[in-house]
């Protein structure tokens, strides 16, 4: 699962990276985004013809729940043409969840565990395949959410969790924001991401506290079977 992720490039290479307006991009960098915080995704506008900022929640509340309290922050890829929460956003509301870094935990024990940051090895933005979704209150009131979707981890991310977030790469960023009712979902997109255009390092477990929200969270540690390397990030 994608349960935390860390978004800190400046605003003028997210600006320039996802190829919008600068005046979209006046978001605060996250060291430690989590679930039930309002994160900046891009998706389309509602005309369907130009991309736009916007900040949602995260954890995905289908249209039909009875309250706001269901939050679905992943969504499996093998999964989301089928399920009622997420088949019609996969047709309709997909977007993109800009980052730098994700958060993983490994099981080092009964009792413990050894955080890890993952980030792409040549330390450009990252996008994750995300949908998102409308949901109104008694009163009429719009929230909107999000969730991420999730594959099978690859061969280098195995050993730390099963699965990772779905990345997008750069060259398919309109074809995941194309939703076009009559295309098809874009299941070719949905897979692991390279094993070798990625990078894991072990992390402090300050991580695991929301209220801790820095940049050293990204800073390597020692490790019994691996040293710390500096400041990798």
């Amino acid at each position: 699962m994608c349960g935390r992720y860390a978004r800190k490039s400046a605003q003028e290479l997210l600006a320039e990276w996802f190829e919008m307006d600068l005046e979209q991009m006046r978001w605060a960098p996250t060291w430690n985004a989590a679930p039930q915080s309002f994160q900046p995704v891009v998706r389309l506008s509602s005309g369907g013809s130009q991309r736009e900022a916007a900040l949602l929640r995260w954890g995905l509340v289908p249209s039909w729940a009875k309250d706001a309290r269901v939050g679905l922050i992943n969504a499996r890829a093998e999964e989301v043409a089928t399920k009622p929460a997420f088949r019609v956003a996969l047709k309709k509301r997909r977007c993109l969840v800009p980052a730098d870094a994700y958060y993983e935990w490994r099981q080092t024990g009964a009792k413990t565990k050894q955080p890890y940051a993952i980030a792409l090895a040549s330390g450009e933005p990252i996008a994750f395949a995300g949908l998102w979704e409308s949901w109104r209150d008694a009163g009429g009131d719009a929230l909107e959410t999000f969730t991420i979707l999730t594959t099978a981890a690859n061969e280098r991310l195995a050993s730390i969790h099963d699965c990772m977030p779905v990345i997008v790469e750069r060259k398919d960023y309109d074809r995941w924001l194309d939703a076009d009712e009559k295309a098809a979902p874009h299941a070719d997109l949905l897979h692991p991401y390279a094993a070798n255009q990625v990078r894991a390092w072990p992390v402090s477990d300050r991580v695991g506290n929301i209220r801790n929200n820095d940049a050293s969270l990204l800073y390597p540690v020692d490790t019994p079977d691996k040293p710390a390397q500096g400041q990798l990030f």
